[in-house]
């Protein structure tokens, strides 16, 4: 083999994105993690920094590993509305839906977002692969889907200070662009397709574009955001505002019903706290009937925000009665000190009837200290969320940080 030729796939198993030349040349602490087959950043300098980064400038995250399908033809509409809980027919063209999509027994197998981008052209992004569902949901429909990822690149681009770094890049009309909508722009001499979307709940945005356009739409960000402050970010801080914001991220607060192997570890819609998901005045969806006989009982179990005494994050915390803290009643799923809410917030799965908002509850938390694990047990309240919402993040057009 000539040292010309590229290494085998079993030597070097991850694949890099187009985005990973410059993100390897501003990584100090060579921090890497796996996502859907791909190298990406888990932290470039400190998680600090980054997540500072987030709430007071502009950040940008490669989103290109996140899987990615097209779904085109007479009878996409009908398909995705046979797939997902929502009814996609509300969603008007060069709009974005979040959505979820479950089994028979009304479970989720994962969440994502719809993308209209034409009359009969969609795109579907998720966490993870999922072609054979998508594909046995297809028989019987006029539909063609395939996936996408590796032909398109992504960026997030998120922070106060974001609209202000497309504005100074030459994005004229980026402005105009409300929550969730998908705008048409250049940059330099390379297309790029801009959805107002993002997984922060901070003002923000997502840039779509070929792979070859990749370094120089990276680079024209940077030279941009020089004076307001841009900095590449990890999944590390990225993780701890979508916290903030309320979001759920897959293997943390819920894992998809085709991966469990334990009875009783699958969780539906409802579950989860999704219920504004469910249109069952739109027709049959897969799990209606199920999300259906739930509601009308009522959920055993869901997933609720936790604010919690004192400032050690609960991670994996069991959760006891406040009556007499003896009887377990759930687990923290996500847990962080907020900088921003300066709370000790966490999401945690709960039993009924404890999830109900003002519940008081006990979180026992172990902490290692010096090789040494300690025991605390926090008082805990089940609150709304999201924990943080700045107006920012829905002003239209936005303002000029």
């Amino acid at each position: 083999m000539s040292d010309l030729s590229p290494a085998p796939h079993f030597i070097k198993p991850l694949l890099e994105t187009p985005f990973h030349g410059r993100a390897r040349a501003l990584s100090q602490v060579d921090s890497f993690i796996p996502w859907a087959g791909y190298t990406t950043v888990d932290v470039f300098t400190t998680v600090e920094q980054e997540y500072f980064a987030i709430r007071n400038a502009a950040t940008l995250y490669d989103l290109t590993p996140m899987v990615k399908y097209r779904i085109r033809g007479p009878g996409a509409l009908p398909y995705l509305n046979r797939l997902v809980t929502r009814d996609i027919a509300k969603l008007e063209p060069n709009r974005v839906a979040y959505c979820v999509w479950c089994n028979d027994a009304g479970h989720v197998l994962d969440d994502g977002t719809v993308f209209r981008l034409g009359e009969d052209d969609y795109r579907l992004c998720t966490a993870e692969r999922q072609i054979d569902w998508l594909l046995d949901s297809a028989v019987g429909f006029d539909v063609e889907v395939s996936e996408i990822t590796a032909e398109i690149a992504a960026l997030a681009l998120q922070g106060p200070t974001s609209y202000a770094v497309l504005r100074t890049a030459g994005l004229t009309g980026v402005e105009r662009l409300r929550p969730f909508d998908v705008g048409h722009f250049s940059l330099g001499s390379s297309p790029l397709t801009v959805s107002r979307t993002g997984f922060t709940g901070d003002l923000g945005y997502e840039l779509w574009m070929d792979p070859s356009a990749a370094e120089e739409v990276w680079d024209a960000l940077m030279v941009a955001g020089r004076s307001r402050g841009i900095r590449a970010i990890g999944s590390q801080a990225l993780n701890i505002a979508r916290l903030e914001a309320g979001f759920l991220s897959p293997h943390l607060d819920f894992v998809s019903a085709e991966q469990t192997v334990r009875t009783g570890r699958d969780r539906s819609p409802i579950e989860l706290g999704l219920s504004w998901l469910l249109d069952f005045d739109k027709g049959h969806f897969n799990g209606r009937r199920a999300l259906l006989a739930e509601r009308t009982r009522g959920p055993r179990r869901r997933l609720a925000a936790l604010d919690i005494a004192g400032n050690k994050p609960a991670h994996n915390a069991l959760l006891y009665t406040e009556a007499d803290g003896k009887r377990e009643i759930g687990s923290v799923t996500s847990a962080a000190w907020s900088p921003t809410c300066k709370r000790n917030i966490a999401l945690a799965m709960v039993d009924a009837p404890y999830f109900k908002t003002g519940t008081g509850l006990w979180a026992e938390i172990y902490l290692n200290r010096e090789l040494v694990w300690e025991r605390r047990m926090s008082r805990a309240v089940v609150v709304q969320r999201p924990f943080f919402a700045p107006e920012r993040r829905r002003a239209t057009p936005p303002g000029e940080f």
